[in-house]
């Protein structure tokens, strides 16, 4: 399909990654949960029938958890870096610099936080975008997993959204709304910011990821 899909993320370094985990896990096994669930995510984009894989970056690579195994996994993708002075606008701006390089496809987005995603479902995100102007999954803590645009400049609606809030999904709705663009909803999925949080998306992963494997026991 002619769409780019395109993952946003951190690098899992310690100390600095997945930051509520590390409270109740420690640092480094709240990386090691971060690297898990940012290389099954690329995997299942990798897996994707579209045409355009895109991951804006930030952060320092080689201080990561698994860095040799992520550099190599993001052979296959394209590789920018995020700009922005806060999480809203280097959303906007990933999704402005991922149609750039893409030809000015439509974007699918996603981030790090949904492990559990399958190239069947992204494919399906893609599908739905080549006939909506906009898609947006909920998360059920209230902010959203995915969200897809058919034309970049959509997205500038973020860049006035508060993010990592209770209310970011209704809001990141109400501004895509506000820009007259029709929204088509997709599925709610659970994401990953807290350890109450990993059994829900550990039960929704395929047996064999890392993911699962990495949060054995907690």
């Amino acid at each position: 399909m002619p769409v780019a899909v395109l993952v946003v993320a951190k690098a899992p370094v310690p100390g600095l990654a997945k930051t509520r985990l590390a409270v109740a896990l420690g640092e480094q096994a709240a990386a090691d949960i971060a690297a898990a669930a940012l290389l099954d995510t690329l995997d299942a984009v990798a897996a994707t029938d579209v045409t355009y894989r895109v991951v804006a970056m930030t952060g320092d690579l080689e201080l990561a958890c698994r860095s040799g195994e992520i550099r190599e996994r993001l052979a296959g993708f394209t590789v920018i870096e995020q700009r922005g002075d806060g999480f809203a606008d280097r959303l906007a701006n990933a999704h402005a610099d991922a149609a750039a390089t893409s030809g000015a496809r439509p974007v699918v987005q996603i981030g790090m936080d949904t492990p559990q995603v399958t190239a069947d479902l992204l494919a399906d995100c893609a599908q739905q975008l080549l006939t909506s102007p906009a898609v947006l999954g909920m998360a059920r803590d209230g902010g959203w997993w995915v969200l897809g645009v058919a034309e970049a400049g959509t997205a500038e609606c973020v860049r006035d959204v508060p993010m990592s809030q209770s209310d970011t999904g209704a809001a990141t709705l109400a501004a895509l709304k506000r820009t007259g663009v029709s929204v088509r909803l997709l599925e709610t999925l659970h994401d990953v910011d807290t350890v109450d949080d990993i059994p829900s998306v550990r039960a929704a992963c395929r047996s064999s990821s890392r993911f699962v494997q990495v949060t054995q026991g907690v």
